[in-house]
């Protein structure tokens, strides 16, 4: 059971012994499991949002195994309380990120579908070459610990990875501009997958550096890791759609099939792209957001509920351990700590980094939206204060230990921790007062989930004044790449969603309030 659930292997061992730690090892979990939501519960019930749930599950592990480093006990809870890379990879992230697209709200994400695409992708680029290059000059000018060029660029894809959950936590609970919620939730989704797969063609060209390739063919094999895993995700996501509106399983004797293939669906999308060579982390996230948007609606009214509380659970005892188990680890494990420096300028160059990221977005997505539709600079700086750094970080930082020589991977993990850890507590404890300030959050808005997309199906529809135009080349070439987005929302309107789903317009709209109000807090 131990080997099951944490990897742990404890040789030489009786088997009663080894079974009876093992009980005690997950006995430990479970206790600080429960610990963090009946803690994380009371502070949300109080309003306090100084200590969100990520800083409440960090500091656990954090007190827990500095407590355990204090009294001597640290071979033996090591020992209780240990995983290999593989339980992280295969059960820890894959429910975290599958739940990360298939809790996509369509209609605001869809609508909002061209500046999500902008901050992920492009923005997410800049930001990785943007840190990687400080880095690599930093080393250069001695200010912290030097790394090759290559390495500083996969160090800038991983550290690029977002996860905004405390910032999402406080839009559902003080109300927000959902255009805002839309773009920070939408961003931090597929940041994820822009930066796997910027960190596998780093990794690639890493590994192959002495065959000198060119930068057509860095260029390739990130198209190849990029589209060929969200190809994979797409494809798995509309033949599951496929299955459930025509295999006839909505009948109440065939429900526990239905459910169990539902959840059979997202592991079968991030193995096939595993053995494909591709990245299962960004399939699953794509098969995510097409199962929710297509297959989701041709489930039994029973399933859909099963569903939806089945991914939202384990996905959320995944993240808590997850953050548990990165306060445990730096308070556990030997750390490059000689590298302070590297971990300090890391942190300014983040900063740095988010900024090029969000303001030259924001800004070619505003020459592309008529006036009524450009991002206010208050949205602008809830979205820069927004790029926490939380399990994917961590995971790539993981990997980088193999990835990489010597201690350069270690010092990587170093700072990837330091920085998770001091970006979800300070930054994530300051959160809630930083978006009053900035007027964002609070009074005047109606939740994540408001009212701003009731007309037009819910959809925004941009509208445009060509006799304004200033006849600038690539503002005119913005607003074509704007209107593509709506017409990708006509095309799935009017020929993928009938063809794909059984539902109607009205019941889908149905489904999304009814969810929409099952996710607002008591």
């Amino acid at each position: 059971m131990a080997n099951i659930m944490n990897g742990t292997v404890i040789v030489g061992a009786p088997p009663g012994k080894e079974q009876q730690a093992a009980g005690v090892g997950i006995l430990l979990q479970i206790m600080m499991l429960v610990l963090s939501f009946v803690l994380s519960h009371v502070l949300r019930r109080k309003r306090f949002y100084y200590l969100p749930e990520a800083s409440v599950s960090l500091l656990i592990g954090l007190i827990v195994g500095g407590l355990a480093d204090f009294s001597g006990t640290k071979t033996s809870i090591r020992s209780w309380f240990n995983f290999h890379e593989e339980f992280f990879f295969l059960f820890l992230l894959p429910p975290i990120i599958f739940q990360s697209g298939f809790s996509l709200a369509p209609k605001p994400f869809f609508s909002n579908f061209g500046a999500i695409v902008t901050f992920a992708i492009l923005g997410t680029f800049v930001a990785s070459i943007v840190t990687g290059v400080l880095v690599y000059l930093g080393g250069v000018l001695m200010l912290m610990y030097k790394l090759p060029f290559v390495e500083c660029l996969m160090f800038g894809a991983l550290i690029s990875a977002t996860d905004p959950v405390t910032v999402l936590s406080i839009f559902q609970e003080l109300g927000t501009d959902m255009n805002l919620y839309a773009l920070v939730f939408g961003e931090s989704v597929l940041n994820d997958a822009m930066a796997i797969s910027l960190y596998r063609t780093m990794s690639s060209v890493n590994s192959h550096a002495s065959s000198g390739e060119n930068f057509l063919l860095v260029v390739l094999r990130f198209l190849e890791t990029f589209v060929g895993s969200m190809s994979s995700g797409v494809g798995v996501g509309f033949i599951s759609a496929l299955l459930f509106k025509y295999a006839g399983l909505d009948v109440d004797n065939l429900q526990n099939l239905e459910c169990c293939l539902f959840v059979l669906f997202p592991y079968f999308s991030y193995m096939l792209a595993e053995g494909l060579g591709l990245s299962g982390i960004v399939s699953i996230l794509f098969t995510g957001i097409v199962m929710k948007h297509y297959s989701f609606s041709n489930l039994s009214e029973n399933s859909q509920r099963f569903a939806a509380a089945f991914f939202h659970l384990i996905s959320s005892l995944a993240e808590t351990f997850v953050f548990i188990y990165m306060g445990f680890d730096i308070a556990m494990e030997q750390h490059s700590w000689s590298h302070v420096g590297f971990i300090f300028f890391s942190i300014l160059f983040i900063g740095i980094a988010r900024a090029a990221n969000v303001f030259s977005s924001a800004y070619l997505v505003n020459l592309a939206r008529p006036d009524n539709r450009k991002i206010p600079k208050k949205h602008q700086k809830a979205l820069w204060y927004s790029g926490l750094r939380g399990a994917m970080a961590f995971a790539l930082a993981l990997q980088s230990v193999h990835d990489l020589p010597e201690g350069h991977g270690q010092t990587i993990l170093t700072a990837t921790t330091a920085i998770v850890v001091l970006t979800v507590l300070l930054i994530g404890g300051s959160t809630g007062t930083m978006l009053e300030a900035l007027e964002v959050v609070g009074d005047g808005h109606d939740g994540p989930l408001g009212e701003s997309f009731e007309g037009n199906n819910g959809y925004i529809v941009p509208s445009y004044d060509e006799g304004s135009s200033s006849g600038n080349k690539l503002k005119m070439r913005l607003k074509e790449l704007h209107r593509s987005a709506g017409n990708f929302t006509a095309l799935d309107r009017n020929y993928l969603t009938p063809f794909f789903t059984t539902q109607n317009d009205s019941d889908e709209e149905n489904r999304d309030e009814t969810e929409s109000n099952a996710r607002r807090p008591g």
